[in-house]
């Protein structure tokens, strides 16, 4: 691996988690569509940088996996999944973020019936329900398979194989649990664990002297 394209993978994983923690600190809880439309500076600004560190933290899982590939690939296999779970959660940025103020901002002074809005508003709350899932699988998949060939093959040290299983158990607490991923909390509480993990694969690999 190229010394270059590995310290420039690791830069867009700090970048990438930089955003998102920035996100996350940002991130408005939702409401009525009266607050919706008062917050929606906050709320178009914030997802826009959700979707804006999505490509950063792409190309650093691109570096991350080209970094411990092994003779079967399979660390393609986790950065495929995980670029699925990126472009769900951009859908589910794009929907909360940018469609639904606009929406909002159209619709709050019409005379459409309020229930009909309401309606439309929790079938695009589904959707973003629905992509909040999918990247969260997403993240656990990649993350767990990363992980294992990280403790295998100790291209980077291993304690940080056995810190993506440690996430991992406790997402799966949460889920046993009930822990609610999907709300505000919850989600900052998945989304800071995703880039603690991202960050230190970053700053060993940007060490890293193997090619």
């Amino acid at each position: 691996m190229e010394p270059q394209f590995r310290k420039t993978a690791a830069f867009c994983l700090f970048i990438g988690a930089l955003l998102a923690t920035i996100t996350m600190v940002l991130h408005p809880t939702g409401g009525s569509m009266e607050y919706i439309n008062h917050i929606k500076p906050v709320l178009v600004f914030s997802h826009s940088l959700a979707i804006f560190c999505m490509p950063f933290i792409g190309f650093g899982a691109w570096g991350l996996s080209v970094l411990l590939q092994t003779t079967n690939r399979i660390a393609m296999l986790a950065f495929f999944v995980f670029c699925g779970g990126l472009i769900a959660a951009m859908m589910a940025g794009a929907f909360n973020g940018l469609i639904l103020p606009h929406f909002v901002g159209r619709y709050i002074n019409s005379d459409i019936d309020s229930g009909i809005l309401k309606a439309i508003m929790g079938y695009g709350r589904c959707i973003n329900a629905a992509m909040s899932y999918i990247f969260i699988a997403a993240c656990v998949f990649a993350i767990g398979l990363w992980s294992v060939i990280i403790i295998l093959k100790a291209q980077l040290p291993k304690w940080i194989g056995y810190y993506g299983f440690v996430i991992i158990a406790a997402g799966v607490v949460g889920v046993l649990t009930k822990f609610n991923f999907l709300s505000v909390v919850g989600f900052s509480v998945f989304v800071f664990g995703l880039v603690s993990w991202l960050v230190l694969a970053g700053v060993f690999m940007s060490r890293n002297r193997i090619e």
